[in-house]
């Protein structure tokens, strides 16, 4: 499936790399439109340290473009609770690997300002050309 999926709150693609592959992929298809990433957690490894659970590769990427949160931030300080927006890289339950992104308009849908909801339509776009680019 070489499509994007629209999910109640994100979106996904299923990627055609491995794992590690794919993570510096995303982070590249990303970075073309303007994301850097903030932060990486890596599920699997903090779940084994923290409780002993083997669960399948699994990162969280806490993505953002410095030029959509400011204006954003300028429009609404609290929307700060809701940033940065989070990309998966994970095994599937089937094997493959999947890709998914919060998707900033159903995330900031909950904010009454439409200023922000401009913003969260642009980078909605970005991220679902990154995707598309995977």
């Amino acid at each position: 499936m070489n499509t994007v999926e629209q999910l109640s709150f994100g979106l996904r693609r299923q990627s055609p790399a491995g794992y590690a592959e794919t993570i510096e992929r995303v982070t590249a298809v990303l970075k073309e439109q303007g994301f850097g990433i903030l932060t990486e957690i890596d599920v699997k490894a903090t779940l084994k340290s923290k409780i002993g659970a083997d669960v399948a590769p699994y990162i969280i990427l806490g993505a953002c473009n410095p030029q959509l949160a400011h204006r954003a931030l300028g429009a609404n300080p609290e929307v700060g609770m809701l940033l940065p927006c989070n990309v998966v890289v994970r095994e599937a339950a089937g094997g493959g690997i999947v890709v998914e992104a919060m998707d900033p308009v159903a995330a900031m849908g909950i904010v009454q300002d439409d200023a922000v909801r401009i913003v969260a339509k642009e980078a909605r776009e970005k991220i679902l050309r990154a995707l598309q680019a995977l």
